[in-house]
């Protein structure tokens, strides 16, 4: 970038590296500094005047003007002024003012007039860390059709962007900028954010680039894949045979099948290992028990808290809680994290350490390929947007179509409700009611898992109880998926579990949680093909969210439909997804922009 030491300076305090993020700092406000010949009322102008008199009050300056430009007298008005607007003013001296003027019963006047130089524009007015003139000169100095150029901006972009800085005719309104200029400042505030996350993608050598095939294992299989399991394994096969070392991360709905594709890594990593780490004993329990079932010639060993001392060494896939973490483990060639946003950034870099190598003779670092997985759909927008930085595969289907009712449902439905838990226990199937508190709250309407439990366990037998703070969380929920008939719960149960006789969720005060965390609970129930019901209490007489999500089975809309809300300022609860980096891209609205932005930058990578 072509700037002098001291604009680097100024870039430094701005906190922006290049030209496309300045351009992004739009005016707060503009001065119509052009000489008018017709006077407006209560607007900002400029007189082309000549000092008649100048009268000093203790607190106060009082001038008359003779406006050339209107033919008319001014009087000016300057209170608490600080010492240099004294030499300002000298009577007789013909000059170029700015304030904003008032007439009443035919006298004109001015409030603060300040002299000015810049006359013949219309100049813009920043709130940034640099002063408004010191930003002004900023602007004047570095920002141009070339600058902008240079850094990879569409030569239409980058002069719809000088028109919000540089206006020639008349003045942006900022409140309601044009399309097209909305659309400039959308692209470039995507383009310096994919950039950035294109630039900081990493390459490292991969400690291996051989890949075995899966097709042969996916005809022992019971069942057939669906086309995008099989897409997300090819892409993960492709990855897993070059040079450097994979960054994917697989994002597949509730239900769509990430297990196979776990499992289909795993197997053509072979004969080199994979270490699988997920964030519960519970799922870590179900992945080992589905790998012994679907590998059974591979060695698997399965490491919790209570796993005793075993030689890691034997085995060519390892399942386990973040207890790996606290293991000596040998080299692995593959790493995947489930659940990946349960876990924190240094909790998977850690993993990736303690299986990778350094080239000693090369001082070349070596790492596994890694493939994070997870059952939280995000906005295909945002998706768009990550594959600057990551690889991304998306499993949009699932392998069978789950049969699931979803309601929104008030205090007047509660008989009704009570009826369908009856006659769905008397079919040996399980009901979970998900509750938003678990002590009494003086602010929540609703009550609490501890208000409700007696009610409940009076009425029902086999009735049990858990929450995020239960330490027996794990055991509580082996037992209920044992011989359980109601489950009582905060959303602690979101999460990854499978309950194969479960057919009804119960989401008590559902309006005060994100659409996204709502779809995750859902998709606990029709597992296993049952007939599902999902029913969502609100005290609510109406809301307009709950009804589009009953209308909405796909994760993926859902994604969509929970940012379109998000604005609305709803009390959420979902899980973040991203975007509030953003102050004028849509993620709900702007595809077509992230795909043109996405085109753009591939040319230059």
């Amino acid at each position: 970038m072509n700037i002098t030491k001291e604009q680097k300076e100024k870039f430094k305090k701005l906190a922006i590296t290049s030209f496309a993020e300045l351009a992004l700092i739009v005016p707060s406000g503009y001065e119509d500094l052009r000489v008018q010949d017709k006077l407006q009322t209560h607007s900002m102008q400029l007189i082309d005047a000549t000092v008649e008199s100048v009268y000093r009050a203790a607190n106060s300056i009082q001038i008359t003007f003779y406006a050339h430009n209107f033919g008319h007298v001014v009087s000016g008005v300057i209170f608490r002024p600080k010492p240099y607007m004294l030499h300002q003013f000298k009577v007789g001296e013909r000059d170029f003012y700015y304030g904003m003027i008032e007439c009443k019963s035919g006298l004109c006047s001015m409030n603060m007039p300040k002299k000015v130089t810049n006359v013949g524009a219309i100049t813009p007015r920043y709130k940034s860390a640099l002063r408004s003139d010191v930003m002004l000169r900023l602007m004047q100095s570095t920002l141009s059709k070339e600058n902008l150029m240079s850094e990879g901006i569409r030569e239409e972009i980058a002069e719809e962007l000088l028109k919000v800085h540089f206006p020639t005719q008349t003045a942006p309104n900022l409140k309601s900028l044009e399309p097209k200029t909305i659309d400039a400042l959308k692209y470039t505030e995507l383009f310096v954010y994919m950039k950035q996350l294109f630039n900081k993608r990493r390459y490292f050598k991969a400690l291996t680039s051989a890949c075995g095939d899966y097709k042969e294992w996916v005809q022992t299989l019971p069942f057939t894949l669906t086309q995008e399991q099989v897409k997300a394994i090819e892409e993960i096969k492709a990855d897993l045979t070059k040079e450097v070392s994979a960054r994917r991360m697989i994002v597949g709905d509730v239900g769509s099948g990430k297990t196979m594709v776990i499992l289909a890594s795993a197997l053509m990593m072979l004969p080199n290992r994979s270490v699988l780490m997920a964030p519960t004993t519970i799922l870590v329990n179900q992945l080992y028990e589905e790998a012994k079932r679907f590998l059974p010639n591979v060695k698997i060993a399965l490491v919790t808290n209570k796993t005793k001392d075993i030689n890691l060494e034997e085995y060519d896939f390892i399942i386990g809680t973040h207890a790996l973490l606290y293991r000596e483990l040998p080299k692995a060639a593959l790493v995947m994290v489930d659940e990946q946003h349960r876990f924190g950034t240094a909790q998977r870099n850690m993993l990736e350490k303690l299986v990778s190598s350094a080239d000693i003779i090369n001082q070349e670092e070596a790492k596994p390929h890694f493939l994070q997985f997870s059952a939280t759909p995000i906005p295909r927008t945002q998706a768009m947007i990550e594959t600057a930085h990551i690889d991304v595969s998306l499993i949009t289907t699932t392998p069978f179509k789950k049969d699931i009712i979803s309601r929104v449902i008030h205090k007047q439905d509660f008989k009704d409700l009570l009826l369908h838990i009856e006659r769905e226990i008397a079919k040996k199937n399980q009901v979970l009611l998900v509750y938003p508190l678990v002590e009494q709250s003086d602010f929540l309407e609703y009550q609490s898992i501890d208000e409700a439990r007696g009610f409940w366990q009076k009425r029902f037998k086999n009735v049990y109880v858990t929450h995020g703070k239960d330490k027996e969380k794990e055991e509580v929920l082996l037992d209920f998926n044992k011989s359980g008939d109601i489950l009582i719960a905060t959303t602690v149960i979101e999460v990854g579990i499978s309950l194969p006789r479960l057919s009804t969720v119960v989401i008590v005060g559902a309006e005060r949680l994100g659409l996204s965390t709502l779809h995750q609970l859902r998709g606990r129930v029709s597992r296993t093909g049952l007939k599902g019901y999902c029913f969502l209490y609100t005290n609510q007489s109406a809301s307009e969210r709950l009804d589009k999500f009953v209308q909405t089975t796909s994760g993926f809309d859902i994604a969509n439909l929970d940012l379109k809300f998000r604005k609305s300022g709803d009390l959420l609860k979902g899980h973040n997804q991203s975007g509030s980096q953003f102050k004028w891209v849509d993620l709900a609205e702007d595809e077509e922009i992230v795909k043109d932005v996405k085109a753009d930058l591939s040319k230059r990578v």
